[in-house]
């Protein structure tokens, strides 16, 4: 049987990557298209992910309009060569186009529910799988699975932390990590979000790293006062740091997801949480969320440093992600049955 995985964030690459090597190492044949994303074209090579590129991102309103039209007669193109059973996605619009056209079953996750992207793919794909901690309602083609998305790659089933893998970088897993994640504002879902401003993170920098070793991990550009903070490492490595770090602060709430499931705290800031990471602050205390107001960045910045000041704290995350791992479930294991049982209902 054949796979097609389309992928349009790095984060998509994760979740699916281990599904592909299943099916891989079980005699299936796999493929991910993706548009020309750095970080993408990386860690589809760093895992060795047979893939094919389909053009550069498309920024811009009227430009991401076009996009859609392209995009599709790419995705179309390598499809008819490949001739896919499967199309499995986050959301992919590309996809559940293609798959269609071609009469092929589209089996997406989804994790923002944002409307536009939702409304464009939802009447071309078979399943939408979701998190028991989603709130919005998909019908029939909802499935609902209790976990998160960074389950399917870091669930102790799938990922061991090496402190070996800190070493290679000069940092020891004994010391106070700390990760700071600041993104490029150009996704749909960050329209009207502007972020932290440059003032901020300069001086939410500055106190961190007063007692503590600051790793900085950027999709934009930094002022000059805080590029010798910047990490240039191995994309697959962040993981084994993320997991001896003592806190995760920035921007992503994929990275405070993934740190939360690590058992380690996370401090999220955008002025709207999502399902996922607001669950893992009310239910499991393992994310704070603030907004972008400069007061609330100031309470985020003494939670963090409140955290950090006592050590006896980190124990009790560990403890909290326990808690989190009895009630959630290893997400590629989950997506291996489901797709057994599909493919077996429609043969």
């Amino acid at each position: 049987m054949n796979f097609l995985f389309d992928i349009g964030h790095p984060a998509h690459v994760h979740l699916l990557r281990n599904f592909a090597a299943r099916m891989k190492n079980t005699g299936h044949q796999i493929l991910f298209t993706s548009r020309n994303k750095p970080l993408n074209i990386r860690l589809l090579k760093e895992f060795s992910l047979p893939f094919i590129s389909i053009g550069n991102v498309k920024t811009g309103f009227w430009q991401k309009i076009a996009g859609l039209f392209y995009f599709n007669k790419e995705l179309y193109k390598v499809a008819r060569r490949y001739k896919p059973d499967v199309f499995l996605s986050h959301g992919s619009i590309y996809a559940a186009h293609v798959s269609s056209l071609l009469g092929k079953p589209h089996i997406s996750f989804e994790d923002t529910g944002n409307k536009e992207q939702v409304m464009l793919y939802k009447p071309f794909t078979d399943a939408i799988l979701v998190s028991d901690s989603f709130t919005h309602n998909y019908g029939h083609k909802m499935v609902v699975y209790p976990g998160y998305h960074e389950l399917a790659y870091l669930h102790p089933n799938q990922f061991r932390p090496d402190p070996g893998v800190l070493r290679q970088y000069n940092l020891d897993p004994k010391d106070n990590l700390i990760i700071i994640r600041f993104v490029k504002r150009n996704a749909t879902h960050d329209f009207r979000h502007p972020g932290i401003p440059e003032e901020k993170k300069i001086e939410l920098v500055e106190q961190f790293s007063e007692n503590n070793k600051v790793l900085i991990t950027s999709e934009a550009g930094l002022p000059k006062q805080l590029l010798p903070y910047q990490i240039k490492i191995n994309p697959a490595d962040i993981f084994h740091i993320m997991a001896f770090s003592k806190l995760v602060f920035g921007e992503s709430a994929t990275m405070a997801s993934e740190a939360a499931v690590l058992g380690v705290p996370a401090i999220f800031i955008d002025s709207t949480s999502r399902d996922y990471t607001h669950e893992q602050e009310v239910k499991y205390g393992l994310v704070f969320n603030y907004s972008e107001s400069p007061q609330d960045i100031d309470e985020a910045i003494r939670t963090g440093l409140k955290i950090l000041s006592d050590p006896a704290n980190q124990k009790q995350f560990q403890q909290k992600r326990q808690i989190l791992l009895q009630e959630k479930i290893d997400v590629t294991a989950f997506l291996c049955e489901f797709v057994e049982d599909f493919i077996k209902k429609r043969s």
